[in-house]
């Protein structure tokens, strides 16, 4: 699940429809928690902190699901310059991880915009997905008013996350 506030929603709107015709771009920094696991299986599940785990952990049924909190939406240029795909540039990238280092936080993923199309990963957003931890939110500027929908993308198979707005 993201969480994300009001206002940074609107900034990504607002990007999303200033730079239209062609797509934006941007990174989300903020802090990710993760649901607790259980052990499963045989054995106590009891370890040192010198032992590897006997058995596997797994969130347990109805537990939590893990949730990204955007604390901060940082625009980046499309240096693509397209309607189509949207490029940042690796040391705009490098700022950024910098930022949410110095922060306390990390970089959880990555927005654009799709101009004519729903706000769905493409093929080409799916085979470019750099980070299977990273959430990849997408605004879709093809009705009257945009919509934002977010993914999780790994080894080429996605699969929409809720989103939740803090107002």
């Amino acid at each position: 699940m993201l969480v994300i506030r009001k206002q940074d929603l609107q900034q990504i709107f607002a990007q999303a429809l200033d730079g239209y015709p062609l797509e934006v771009c941007g990174l989300l920094i903020g802090a990710e928690t993760t649901p607790t696991p259980v052990h499963v299986g045989g054995g106590s599940g009891v370890t040192s902190a010198s032992q590897q785990p006997a058995v596997k952990e797994e969130a347990q049924p109805g537990a939590q699901e893990a949730t990204a909190y955007v604390e901060l939406v940082v625009a980046t240029d499309n240096i693509a310059e397209s309607s189509r795909v949207y490029e940042i540039a690796p040391k705009a990238l490098l700022q950024v991880d910098r930022l949410a280092e110095e922060r306390g936080s990390q970089i959880l993923g990555v927005y654009h915009s799709h101009t004519h199309t729903e706000a769905k990963p493409s093929p080409t957003d799916i085979t470019q997905a750099p980070d299977p931890d990273w959430h990849y939110v997408l605004v879709s500027l093809r009705d009257v008013h945009p919509a934002l929908r977010s993914w999780k993308i790994e080894g080429g198979k996605i699969e929409e996350e809720k989103v939740v707005v803090k107002w």
